[in-house]
Parts: structure tokens; C-alpha cells; sequence
């Protein structure tokens, strides 16, 4: 099938129109987001994925615009002032890839070494931003194409950064269109945190093009083979060309948000139902995202990385230019690995939510037992084959199996023979400490929790202490009892007790666990227990000051990059949790900024921590912080600049001044995409008048968002931050009048998020221990 597609100049297309400043006079581009089923409002089409065509397009426009498109430019004719511009014709695609964008850049390129042209199109005068992602891009061709074992499907790659855009970044064939925060990279300004953020977002969008563009799902109901494997294949390639990022490590963040979310009653399975196709738009969640990813994750450690490699390079050669759906990937895999895959497969991808393994030591054994993990506290039936992998002490001494039904037992005798051997991962030297530890799920590479009986956990948090834990082992005991916790079946008592043991941390993926941790219990124990909750900041503030004293505020010369991140990451949750000193450090800083905007005293790394400092001391009668924000805001040249100061303007505890913070987020000076950074910022002292706002500009607020993604936002950081069911039936009784399908789900999720939080605050205010454990936790000081 052959489209011929002619479009005329676009102000009378469909695509949405990106503003733009240039030389103080507001431009107009254009800029197409077809995904998923909207190449219908722009062009008569059968708009499914599986339904395939080859596209050949024209468009006229301007003359003084660049016209780009999924294919090579075929041919320019100028008719007076309007320039016709033929595309080439492209291969067999799907309807959501096609793409145009029409405006006026900067560029620059390079060639692969297989001859594939990458252009990089930036903002004028800004093309040497888009240098870092240039360079990415051919260096994940070249990954990709040797990975899977086949080349780049087209012949060119265009990459193109737009200041409005509706995704963050969209893969379409051949022009994939980022915003500009996520493809543009300054390196004396833009932060560590950043530079990774944008790497993975390029790798990501590349892998596409092959899981996705090349081989395509045949319904949306297997959209997790597109997202998921862009997601993992994403973190491969950035591991395999920065490994002293260590981003596998890292890849522990995609688990636990997909973790969290697949424990709530309202999730959905990963192969889901879709009909009608419109549905689709709230299921590009973590589910697709990060629940997909990590299964493969754990598929490809179960498999071997030559097993899996092997078959996945066999699924895409098999299904170039076409369709497929998740039994065929499965049917592929087991066929080239040997292993019989999809019984083990389908227990993770056809039934929602994930189990959670009680483990018990008896004698020289170990008894398993297997349960649906809900928050809620709820039970089910539903079982599965899990692949675990255990380690007894040491990281030499390993054991992998399959459990395969609601009990299991393991022999472990032989190895108490050598219980008195301990070892860490990186060296494996004698410790002869005399400690024996178990760890379930070594390197979190499966998508489960593990409960350990009273025992093991006092083995493990020992462990914890003597640091013989990898991080990634590290990471999970404390994400699974804080997930324990939160579901009622481990004391906070008990949690804060392995916190303590934290105090020496300095790997940047734990404490940045830690600080969620630490956060979370802040935000529950204000609404369960808050007249502790100024002792229970100062032990947190204690467990980090230990990292945050070693790192300092000013950056080391040559010091790695996850150092970088983790002293922005450390000041920021000390400025959260308003500790005097820093936001004292913090004010000095940021005055020194604001007389000299060339200052040193403020890195790319510390930036947001002295601004959330400064904006959290800012109230309506001391308005100091609050307007020197927005002046900043209004002086930014780069999208990352303005990002920041969004993400902390809604964090002040001053109530007016919070609601003042949300007017400016809907104002016109707020481009709608960047609005949800700001959302995301607001504070949980405001959260009461935050919900008020929003009830009072309900019908303003879903007149202008109702028909995008933007409104689920507003509904899940509004709601979400609430801990009663009295306020849980506020919010239903007030939507029950104002029902919308597009928010239907994240409503649905946010509402039993807010239940979980209230049954969690009865557990608390029952457990009698936390008084004089809390204060004997905050008098010890920092290590």
C-alpha cells in the first residue's frame, strides 16, 4: 500500500503549533505528535498499528522554512513564495511514525561509519547544544546495529529539538523530535544529572527504530514490547559506553517505580486489553515502561546475555517491516535459547502484579512462600514462576532455581561450612567477621519483594552495616522493607532501626534511595505522629550528613560523575528537610548568584538544592526568595534553566505564596508542557490549599487540559500527597459530578494511594515503640 500525502502550509494542518522567541518577535513552527491515534486528524488512513504503508510526502510551505520529514528530501521547487518540497518514499510503517516538522534551525551532522547521515537541528544559535546528542546518536547506531545484527533500516536520521512539544520525545521513523531540555546539553551549564537524563532519552528513542519502528507490536495492547525494550535496550547501550555511570545500577530506580505502581488493586496486566484504541493514551505508564523493562531485565540474566542476544537479534530479523505480538517474541526466544520461556513468561506479562517471597530459615533449610504483594493489605490467588537467585554470604557462593509453586524448600547444609566467610563484590576477601548473611534476589535483578523472617533481616541489616552488601543489595533491603512498611507488615520501628545503619553511605543509588525513604516516612508521619516529626528530621538529617560532609558543596576536580549528581541529590533533601545549616550555606550561595550570575559558588549540580533552600524561607511579608525565582525564571535562556526553577516554585510552605506559585504555572509566561514540573514541586505542608486551588479552577484548569495528558498530572500531584479516607471521599464525591475517561485510571490510583496512606497511619499510630526510639535516633548525631 502506497500513500501519497501533499500538505499545504501549515496553519491549516492538525499539528500543533511551537512558539518560539527569536530577536524578541514570537514564530510560529510546526511539529507533528502522531502517537498513538491521531495520523487520522491530519490525513485520511487506516490508523492501526498493523496496518503498514509506504509514504510518500509533499509539503509546501514558506519558502524562508525547512521542511523535514521521515525520508531523505527528494526534490525543492519554488513557486513564488511558496516552496514545494518531495520527500523520498519510505518503507512500510505505521501510520503513528509519520512525521513532519517546518520551521527554521541551526545544523549539524555527522556520518556513521555504515554511511547513515545524523543531523542534529537546534534552536538558530544554538546548534553546538546539540553536539553531545549528536555524538550519542552515532555511537548507539553503531551499538544497536552491531547488538542486534542488523544496520539502521533507513537512510538518514534527523534529530530535532522544538520548544513545545506534548511527549517528551517521539521516535517517529527517521525524525525523532525531542523537547529542547532533553536533546540540548550546554557543558558549562547543564548538570551531571542532566547529561545522563539526555543520554538516556537519546538512546531510547534510537532503539525504536528498531522495537518499535522496525518491528512494530500489531495492537496496542502489547505496547510494553515497544517501550518496555526501548527502556532496557536504553540502559544497556549507555552502561556499555559509560560504565563508570553504572547505569544498571541506576536501572534500580525503573524497578521501584514499577514496583510501586504494580502494587496497587487498580494496575493493570503488561499484555492488557485496549479497546477502543483512544484507551491507550494512560497506559503509556510505568507498567509498559518499567514493569517491561525489568521482566526482560530479569529474562536476560535468567537466559545469559549470549542466549538472549542471540534470540532477540533472530525476533527482529524474522519480523523486520512487520508486526508482532508478545507469544511471538516468547515462541522465538524459546526456540533460540533452548528454553521453554512462555509459561514462565506469560505468569508476568498476562495477570497484573507481582509477588512477594517470605523467606525462613529452619534448620539447615530454606522455606519459601509466595503471595500477591497489595499495598492495600488484600490477598489474591494468583501465583508465578519466579527465576531467584540467592547468595549465602558471599557473592562466590551462589545458588539460581525457579520456584514454581506457593512453597519451595532449599537445602542449604553445605553451606554453612563455610558461614564464617564473608565477602564483598568488588574484591571477595576474607572479612572474618564471623557473620553469615542470606540475600534473595541478588542485584534486584527480579521484579518481586522479599520478606525475611526476624533472623535473616538482623543478618542482613549486620551485613548492611559492615558494608559487604553490593549497593544494588544494598538498594533492595531497604526498598522492600519500606514497601513492607507501607503495607502494615513491618513496624516503622523496625525500619527506622535499618536507616540507622545507613549513616556511611556514599554510593549514589542507595542514598538516593535513603532520601525517598526518608521523605515518604516525613510526609506519613505529619499526618500519623507530628509531634515527632522535627526529631524524626533531625536523625535524617544526621544519616546524610555524613555523605554530604564528605562531598562538600563545591565540586571535586576529576571526582566520577555519580558524585556530581549525589551531592545535588544529598543538599536538596537536607534543604527539604530544613536543616539550618544548609539553607544558611544555601542563602549566602544564592545572593552571591543573584549579584554576579557568573559566580562559582553555584554549580549546575547545587543549583536546585539552593533554590528549593531559598524558596521554602519565602513567605507573602518576605518575598525576597519567591520574586528573585521568578526574575530568574524570566531572564532564562535554556529550557533546563527554567525546568529547575519550576520544579521547587510550588515547594514553599506559605500557603499564599503556594497558590500564588500556581497561578504563574497556568499563566501564559508557563509553556503547558512545563507545567507538570512545577506540579510535581508542591510542597506537602501545602497540599490541603493545593486541592482547594484546584477545586476552585476545576472548569478553567479542564477546559483548556481536559484533552491531553496535562490533566492527569494536575489529578495525581494534587491527590496523591493525602493521607485519610476522609479526604479520600472528598475527592470522590467531588469527581463523581466531573467524571473524565482520560483521567479515569490515574484517579482511580491516586484515590488508593490515598487509602494505603491512611491504613499505613493507623499502623504507625500503633506502634507505641516509635517515641523513644525517634529521639534516641536524633540525639546520636551525625557519624
Amino acid at each position: 500500500m502506497l500513500w501519497s500525502l501533499t500538505f499545504m502550509e501549515f496553519p491549516t494542518l492538525t499539528p500543533t503549533p511551537s512558539t518560539y522567541v527569536d530577536g524578541g518577535v514570537k514564530k510560529n513552527m510546526a511539529v507533528t505528535q502522531f502517537e498513538a491515534v491521531d495520523a487520522r486528524r491530519c490525513f485520511p488512513c487506516w490508523d492501526e498499528p498493523a496496518l503498514k504503508a509506504r509514504f510518500k510526502i509533499t509539503l509546501d510551505v514558506s519558502k524562508e522554512f525547512m521542511a523535514l520529514s521521515n525520508m531523505p528530501v527528494l526534490d525543492e521547487k519554488l513557486t513564488g513564495d511558496i516552496k514545494t518540497v518531495y520527500f523520498e518514499e519510505s518503507p512500510h510503517m505505521s501510520t503513528y511514525l509519520v512525521a513532519f516538522v517546518i520551521g527554521l534551525f541551526d545544523y549539524i551532522e555527522e556520518t556513521t561509519v555504515d554511511g547513515i547521515k545524523v543531523r542534529v537541528y537546534c534552536p538558530l544559535g544554538k546548534s553546538e547544544e546539540g553536539r553531545y546528542s549528536l555524538s550519542l546518536a552515532i555511537k548507539v547506531l553503531d551499538y544497536f546495529t552491531k547488538y542486534f545484527s542488523m544496520s539502521y533500516p533507513l537512510p538518514k536520521l534527523d534529530m530535532v529539538a522544538v520548544p513545545e512539544f506534548s511527549g517528551g520525545a517521539m521516535e517517529n521513523n527517521g525524525l525523532i523530535v525531542y523537547r529542547e531540555n532533553l536533546m540540548l546539553y550546554d557543558d558549562l551549564h547543564s548538570s551531571a544529572k542532566n547529561k545522563q537524563v539526555l543520554a538516556i532519552c537519546v538512546a531510547h528513542e534510537v532503539a525504536h527504530h528498531w522495537f518499535g519502528n522496525l518491528v512494530t507490536m500489531a495492537w496496542w495492547s502489547d505496547l510494553w514490547l515497544n517501550e518496555g525494550f526501548a527502556t532496557w535496550v536504553s540502559y544497556m547501550a549507555i552502561e556499555t559506553l559509560f560504565p563508570e555511570w553504572k547505569m544498571w545500577t541506576q536501572f534500580l530506580q525503573q524497578t521501584a517505580s514499577g514496583l510501586v505502581i504494580d502494587a496497587l488493586e487498580e494496575s493493570h496486566p503488561i499484555e492488557m486489553e485496549v479497546h477502543p484504541a483512544r484507551s491507550i493514551d494512560d497506559k503509556f505508564d510505568a507498567i509498559s515502561y518499567k514493569k517491561g523493562s525489568t521482566i526482560i531485565r530479569m529474562l536476560q540474566i535468567y537466559l545469559g546475555d549470549e542466549n538472549f542476544q542471540k534470540a532477540l537479534s533472530e525476533y527482529i530479523k524474522r519480523y523486520a517491516w512487520k508486526n508482532a505480538k508478545t507469544d511471538d517474541l516468547w515462541a522465538v526466544i524459546s526456540e533460540e535459547s533452548g528454553t521453554q520461556i512462555n509459561l514462565m513468561m506469560d505468569t508476568w506479562t498476562k495477570q497484573m502484579g507481582y509477588p512477594a517471597i517470605s523467606v525462613k530459615s529452619s534448620d539447615n533449610t530454606l522455606e519459601f512462600e509466595q503471595s500477591h504483594f497489595l499495598l492495600s493489605g488484600l490477598h489474591s490467588d494468583s501465583q508465578w514462576i519466579i527465576p531467584i537467585t540467592l547468595s549465602l554470604g558471599s557473592y562466590n557462593k551462589q545458588k539460581n532455581f525457579v520456584i514454581e509453586t506457593k512453597f519451595h524448600k532449599v537445602d542449604i547444609s553445605k553451606d554453612f561450612a563455610d558461614a564464617n566467610t564473608t565477602t564483598t563484590p568488588e574484591t571477595i576477601p576474607n572479612t572474618g567477621d564471623g557473620n553469615f548473611w542470606i540475600k534473595v534476589n541478588t542485584s534486584q535483578s527480579g521484579f518481586y519483594r522479599v520478606k525475611y523472617d526476624d533472623k535473616l533481616a538482623s543478618q542482613l541489616r549486620k551485613a548492611v552495616e559492615n558494608n559487604v552488601l553490593s549497593e544494588t543489595d544494598k538498594f533492595g533491603v531497604l526498598d522492600d522493607a519500606y514497601a513492607l512498611c507501607q503495607a502494615g507488615q513491618q513496624l516503622l520501628s523496625s525500619l527506622l532501626s535499618l536507616i540507622d545503619v545507613y549513616r556511611k553511605e556514599l554510593d549514589y543509588i542507595v542514598t538516593s534511595r535513603l532520601i525517598h525513604v526518608c521523605n515518604g516516612i516525613v510526609n506519613i508521619a505529619t499526618e500519623a505522629i507530628p509531634d515527632l516529626v522535627f526529631e524524626l528530621k533531625q536523625f535524617f538529617i544526621n544519616v546524610l550528613q555524613f555523605s554530604a560532609t564528605k562531598l562538600g558543596w563545591e565540586p571535586i576536580l576529576d571526582e566520577d560523575h555519580s558524585s556530581a549528581i549525589l551531592r545535588g541529590r544529598l543538599y536538596t533533601a537536607l534543604a527539604s528537610f530544613d536543616d539550618d545549616k544548609t539553607h544558611e550555606e544555601a542563602m549566602q550561595r544564592f545572593q552571591a548568584y543573584m549579584r554576579d550570575r557568573k559566580t562559582t559558588l553555584l554549580s549546575a549540580d547545587t543549583k536546585m538544592a539552593v533554590y528549593l533552600a531559598v524558596i521554602r524561607k519565602a513567605t507573602v511579608s518576605s518575598r525576597y526568595g519567591f520574586e528573585s525565582m521568578l526574575q530568574l525564571y524570566r531572564e532564562a535562556d535554556t529550557a533546563e534553566n527554567r525546568e529547575e526553577i519550576l520544579r521547587i516554585l510550588a515547594a514553599c510552605p506559605d500557603q499564599d505564596l503556594l497558590v500564588e506559585a500556581l497561578d504563574f504555572l497556568v499563566s501564559d509566561e508557563v509553556r503547558e508542557q512545563d507545567i507538570v514540573y512545577g506540579l510535581a514541586g508542591i510542597s506537602f505542608e501545602g497540599r490541603h490549599r493545593a486541592w482547594k486551588w484546584f477545586k476552585d479552577n476545576w472548569d478553567p484548569i479542564f477546559n483548556r487540559y481536559g484533552a491531553n495528558f496535562l490533566l492527569t498530572n494536575f489529578v495525581r500531584d494534587i491527590i496523591t500527597p493525602f493521607c485519610s479516607n476522609e479526604e479520600a471521599n472528598e475527592i470522590e464525591e467531588f469527581f463523581a459530578t466531573r467524571p473524565h475517561e482520560a483521567v479515569a485510571m490515574d484517579l482511580k490510583q491516586s484515590l488508593e494511594q490515598v487509602r494505603i496512606k491512611a491504613r499505613w497511619v493507623e499502623f504507625i499510630r500503633q506502634d507505641h515503640s516509635l517515641p523513644d526510639l525517634i529521639e534516641k535516633l536524633a540525639a546520636k548525631g551525625s557519624s
